[in-house]
């Protein structure tokens, strides 16, 4: 699994002009699955987004997490990160999930985020979704596992 993390301070997910996910300040979590990931490999990376200490304190230093700052997820599943493009001009996705693979994971992942308490909203998995973030800082990490 990959997921690309960034810190926001709202965000929003568009299928054919109607808004099927919002968040207010939190993270938007856009995740790839790949064909030989685990329940195993998805509840260590939601319990890592969980707990993440990638908010500020009154300090100003990275110390809190999503769940101590009483904030939102935005997950948006996406294949294109595992996006091959080492070789010519178009990408291949060879190394990406068969999608009712990738579909039943990232449910899967979803629900362990929801299981510790995490307000969640997602995209529609398999439909072109327009993506709007506001990136706070910016603030981005790559978790892989």
């Amino acid at each position: 699994m990959r997921i690309v993390l960034q810190r926001v301070t709202r965000a929003s997910v568009t299928v054919g002009g109607e808004t099927v996910g919002k968040i207010a300040r939190g993270l938007v979590l856009l995740v790839g699955i790949g064909p030989g990931d685990t329940e195993d490999q998805a509840r260590l990376l939601a319990e890592k987004c969980a707990v993440l200490r990638i908010f500020e304190d009154d300090q100003g230093k990275m110390n809190l997490s999503v769940m101590d700052v009483g904030g939102e997820i935005l997950a948006v599943s996406q294949f294109t990160l595992y996006g091959d493009t080492r070789k010519g001009r178009r990408p291949s996705f060879t190394g990406a999930a068969p999608p009712e693979i990738a579909e039943a994971l990232f449910h899967q992942f979803v629900a362990y985020l929801r299981n510790v308490g995490i307000p969640v909203q997602t995209g529609r998995f398999g439909a072109r979704m327009e993506v709007t973030i506001v990136n706070d800082g910016p603030v981005t990490f790559m978790l892989e596992a």
